[in-house]
């Protein structure tokens, strides 16, 4: 199936598609070691930037299976703390471990991608001229140079992956349609399926339903809580509403460090929680 054109494609789409293929072409320094039921360890990461500390001495671990929420202030470091975790931001001080033995700190951003770790921006990034299935057909064939990427034809098994997707996003009924006529909620959601096919063991998902409708909101909570458990999920958000649709733990964030830990329920009775954030 033709997918595009890279020589006559756009500099953004080079740059996607340049990217995506980058993914497969390097190894991990450990396999992923889980034995210990924790997924991510970050300990004591402490960043600045120009004076300003946006991580102060942060600390705290994701289970193996868990759909955690970060929720705090504008300034909290969620961003920061994303950015460390995925290669992006290097640490001043701490330890960021995947696994056992994967030390993040180490790897580079498609390493660390290439070892398991997906992340969602707020803003989706898919090919809007293609069809909803071709989207994800490209970011299956990420592990492959792009040329051939783009016009391989699908096995079996993987036209079988492909299709499972597109149902677990809830898009089959527009599987042939082109991204860019999609909805807001469903292109968020393609995304999310352009990260799930490529197998990742955590995914970081970053304000992921703003601007959705009320109606696409509570399909993505019912989507998430179906991940979990497959996957590990480390969802920022600043929509109560949808935290609570979620269920589970809930870390606040402010000033870089962990504020409070616990229940939604919790961490909004919480004093101090109240005084830098709810509160306002």
């Amino acid at each position: 199936m033709k997918v595009g054109s890279f020589d006559h494609a756009s500099p953004g789409q080079r740059e996607q598609w340049e990217a995506a293929a980058s993914f497969g072409h390097v190894a991990t320094s450990a396999a992923l070691d889980l034995s210990h039921g924790v997924i991510l360890y970050l300990d004591d990461i402490s960043v600045s930037f120009d004076g300003f500390r946006a991580l102060n001495r942060l600390s705290l671990t994701i289970d193996v299976g868990e759909l955690r929420c970060v929720i705090g202030p504008n300034g909290a470091g969620k961003t920061t703390m994303m950015d460390v975790v995925t290669g992006k931001t290097r640490p001043d001080s701490g330890k960021a471990f995947f696994g056992q033995t994967i030390d993040l700190t180490r790897l580079s951003e498609p390493e660390i991608a290439h070892a398991g770790i997906g992340r969602k921006f707020q803003k989706p990034t898919i090919f809007e001229h293609h069809s909803v299935w071709e989207n994800i057909e490209l970011a299956m064939k990420a592990d492959k140079r792009v040329r051939t990427a783009l016009f391989a034809r699908a096995d079996s098994a993987q036209r079988d992956r492909i299709a499972a997707v597109i149902d677990q996003v809830r898009l089959t009924a527009a599987t042939s349609r082109p991204a860019g006529l999609l909805s807001h909620g469903q292109k968020q959601w393609l995304e999310i399926g352009m990260l799930l096919v490529q197998e990742p063991k955590l995914l970081l998902l970053d304000e992921p339903v703003a601007g959705m409708t009320d109606d696409e909101t509570a399909r993505t909570a019912e989507l998430f809580r179906s991940l979990a458990g497959e996957h590990s999920l480390v969802v920022v958000e600043h929509d109560m509403a949808f935290v609570r649709q979620l269920g589970g733990l809930v870390t606040v964030l402010a000033e870089g460090s962990v504020l409070a830990h616990g229940s939604l329920d919790a961490v909004q009775e919480d004093a101090r929680v109240i005084e830098v954030y709810l509160g306002r």
